[in-house]
């Protein structure tokens, strides 16, 4: 983390932090918050999308394994682990998160409310440690709330091809993705009138203060998000409201803000089907599935793993 976050905030002209780190166990609460918002329809979006095809994925890919990456509290998976057991295939899960807080609690509520399921917890980065899940062979991995967003475009093959390789061909990946639509509705949702994203958003700071023994005053900076329509990017921000000097001891940094300097704290990008399946080109997953809601604000994918692996370029 230590060299990560010395990396990012000495990055020009714009310093970042990356997003990841938005989640320790407040940090989750309030991502969970944000959930229920009413300008927040993505959440509610995606959980009408799931609960209508959740039987007919698992009829599709017949897993006795569900793999979820950035679980999070682990309330949707409940909608795929209670058709797999209505269909005598409920065996396996696994979770994968970055909170360890949040991991342990939301693994020991599954395990005890689906008896005999056997749950495993895999505290990573879903861009670094998808080996971690080990062999596929009968999986559905998710990949929801439309998460893939976070991660830069020029990114998303290689990812695609790191989860290829953790599936054997016919398993399937189900990823939600936010779609391109009305700026004034997105920047509605990522600037909520009660404040909580800019809670959110500060939230990385108190993170890097407890973890790597930083200095930051998050009541000094303030919230932005702005829709960028040529990248197809909601961009978040930490702007400082005065001058500031910001010691980060585990990462050997002595910052200097000026009022107006930013910090780049998360992009959120949005999608069209037609977008997302070019990156799928080469990567071993092909779009088998593709589900909308009658607004398309929002689109579960269901990919599947193609005979003969991954073919593009992944991380090494």
């Amino acid at each position: 983390m230590a060299a990560e976050v010395r990396a990012s905030l000495s990055q020009r002209p714009l310093p970042s932090l990356p997003c990841k780190y938005f989640y320790d166990e407040r940090g989750s609460a309030l991502f969970d918050e944000i959930t229920r918002l009413p300008e927040y329809y993505q959440t509610r979006t995606e959980e009408t999308i799931l609960e209508k095809i959740a039987g007919e994925v698992i009829d599709a890919v017949r897993p006795r394994e569900l793999c979820e990456l950035g679980s999070g509290t682990g309330r949707k998976i409940r909608l795929f682990l209670d058709a797999m057991a209505s269909r005598g295939l409920l065996s396996r899960c696994v979770l994968l998160d970055i909170s360890e807080e949040v991991l342990a609690s939301s693994a020991e509520r599954l395990a005890a409310d689906y008896p005999g399921l056997s749950v495993r917890a895999v505290a990573g980065d879903f861009l670094e440690d998808l080996p971690a899940l080990g062999p596929g062979g009968s999986r559905l991995a998710l990949f929801l709330a439309g998460t893939v967003g976070n991660i830069h475009p020029d990114e998303v093959p290689a990812f695609l091809g790191s989860v290829a390789r953790q599936l054997e061909p016919g398993d399937g990946f189900l990823v939600g993705l936010d779609l391109v639509k009305d700026p004034a509705r997105l920047h509605a949702a990522y600037n909520d009138a009660a404040g909580v994203t800019a809670e959110f958003n500060r939230n990385v700071l108190r993170v890097v203060n407890d973890r790597l023994g930083a200095d930051f005053d998050p009541e000094a900076f303030e919230h932005v998000a702005f829709y960028d329509a040529e990248a197809a990017w909601i961009e978040m921000r930490l702007r400082a409201l005065r001058p500031l000097r910001v010691k980060v001891p585990a990462a050997g940094l002595d910052l200097a803000f000026r009022a107006g300097d930013e910090i780049r704290t998360e992009i959120s990008c949005k999608y069209t089907r037609a977008s997302f399946e070019a990156l799928c080109a080469g990567t071993g997953l092909v779009l088998e599935g593709w589900y909308t809601d009658p607004d398309s604000l929002f689109a579960s994918a269901l990919l599947r793993r193609r005979t003969g692996g991954a073919e593009g370029p992944g991380r090494p």
